[in-house]
């Protein structure tokens, strides 16, 4: 694959952002594309593995190295074809996938993995600039009708696989856009949108019929549903947020990441400000802002935050600090446990580590917040004595992640059975809930997770549908 000597001849060389003064100043996305040339030598640098843990490393499981081989010998066409063979959004994840097939890369071993996601990227890009993904419209109609709720990534890839076999498929979407979590989570700056809306118009052309604005449980009964369509899918994701339980979380500058991102989304689509923030606005202008939790939500409120104009941005994270580097010997090729700085934490940033919450500090208004130090022994956590602090805030962000799906409404109503954590059950074969004529995948089946496990749990699922509505299916797992 690739070039036989090009890891030897060639270090890695990955795209470059614009300089953070510029990028600050709007929410467009940033990060500058290799030329062909550089493009086509970084894909030289994919070896000849014997054993690609690429494969495994990445969810939907992208031939990698067969599509390396094809930008080097400038065959992008096909290059498209293999990419689009196991990933119905490669500009998606070519975007916010953390690209756990480089971490799996062999030249990972010694800090030099391929440069996977940017070629991954570059593929799709230029696929749509030369006209080269059509909708694919089925021969023929089976006449059995689906309907998946949730238009986010797991519910696009199910949508998607399931019209390209012949179903009549509607999908329906609460919120007034399409996209889910990449529509309204996602930054501007990471993804833009026009890049869903490009994905929809192709889905439309397909067969997908496309219901926003429709809440299942409240607007559509389920009931209803399950009288009308030969099967549902459940890909609504996971949108309980976790809760802040201290004293002072109550006060109105104590938010939650999604709400705060999603306003600013919503000005980015041009909606005026009674329809971005029907609570009233929340903005970071001016103000000394905290953000609980470590992980991408929360460096997206750190981006986010910036280009509002904060005075301040802290970022707390409870668990230690993790390394500067991984033990190879313990990690490769697995997702190793190291420090991630983000673009965001580069454009103005204090990140802070092993720090619990204990109160907010405020009467009305948010004026500060009290923590302490805590270590960690055995994997429990100890509060460190005469360690207590106070940080000044005017916001306080809560981007400490997702316990599960929303019940009320729609899931009360299915009276599907959830599991442990409270998800809906559903194994990885079948896909099938406890009733017999609805299915679940992406994170409203495994939980918090990536966009690219979502697409590779929607495209399954379609199988599985498929195979129960026909007896049989062709499409891939």
């Amino acid at each position: 694959m690739g070039k036989e000597t090009g890891f030897l001849e060639l270090d890695r060389h990955d795209r470059t952002y614009e300089d953070p003064q510029a990028r600050l100043k709007n929410y467009k996305e940033f990060v500058v594309p290799l030329p062909e040339a550089k493009l086509k030598a970084q894909a030289s640098r994919c070896m000849n593995c014997g054993v690609p843990h690429c494969h495994t490393g990445c969810p939907v499981n992208n031939m990698i190295p067969d599509w390396n081989h094809l930008v080097y010998e400038s065959d992008w066409k096909t290059a498209l074809e293999v990419l689009h063979s196991t990933n119905n959004f490669p500009e998606f994840t070519g975007r916010i996938c953390p690209a756990p097939c480089e971490a799996a890369c062999t030249l990972n071993i010694i800090d030099q993995p391929v440069t996977i996601k940017s070629v991954e990227c570059a593929i799709v890009d230029k696929g749509w600039a030369n006209g080269w993904i059509p909708p694919q419209v089925p021969a023929q109609r089976t006449g059995k009708t689906v309907a998946v709720v949730g238009s986010g990534p797991a519910g696009l890839a199910c949508a998607q696989q399931l019209a390209r076999a012949g179903h009549s498929v509607t999908v329906f979407e609460k919120n007034d856009r399409l996209g889910g979590l990449m529509r309204y989570g996602i930054p501007d700056f990471k993804m833009e949108k026009h890049l869903i809306n490009r994905r929809a118009v192709q889905m439309e052309a397909e067969g997908v019929t496309f219901r926003t604005s429709t809440e299942v449980g409240v607007t559509v009964s389920v009931n209803s549903l399950k009288e009308n369509f030969d099967a549902i899918v459940l890909a609504g994701g996971a949108e309980e947020a976790r809760r802040l339980d201290i004293p002072g979380a109550e006060l109105p500058g104590v938010r939650f990441a999604m709400e705060f991102l999603t306003q600013q989304n919503k000005r980015n689509a041009g909606d005026d400000e009674l329809r971005a923030a029907p609570r009233g606005s929340l903005t970071a202008t001016g103000k000394h802002v905290l953000v609980i939790g470590g992980g991408d939500t929360g460096s997206d409120c750190v981006g986010t935050s910036n280009r509002q104009g904060a005075a301040s941005v802290t970022q707390l994270e409870i668990m230690p600090k993790p390394p500067e580097k991984e033990d190879k010997a313990l990690s490769w090729p697995f997702w190793p446990l190291r420090l991630r700085t983000s673009s965001s934490h580069e454009e103005g940033c204090e990140r802070d580590w092993a720090v619990l919450t204990k109160r907010v500090v405020g009467d009305n208004d948010v004026k500060g917040l009290e923590c302490v130090r805590v270590e960690w022994k055995d994997g429990k956590m100890q509060e460190i004595a005469g360690s207590e602090f106070t940080l000044q805030a005017d916001l306080i962000l809560l981007a400490m992640g997702f316990t599960g799906p929303l019940k009320a409404g729609m899931l009360n109503q299915s009276a599907v059975e959830l599991d442990a954590r409270g998800n809906v059950k559903a194994d990885t074969d079948k896909y099938q809930s406890s009733d017999e004529k609805i299915w679940s995948c992406g994170d409203m089946r495994r939980g918090q997770s990536l966009v690219v496990w979502a697409i590779r749990e929607g495209r399954q699922c379609a199988r599985a549908v498929d195979e129960a509505l026909m007896g049989a299916s062709v499409l891939p797992r």
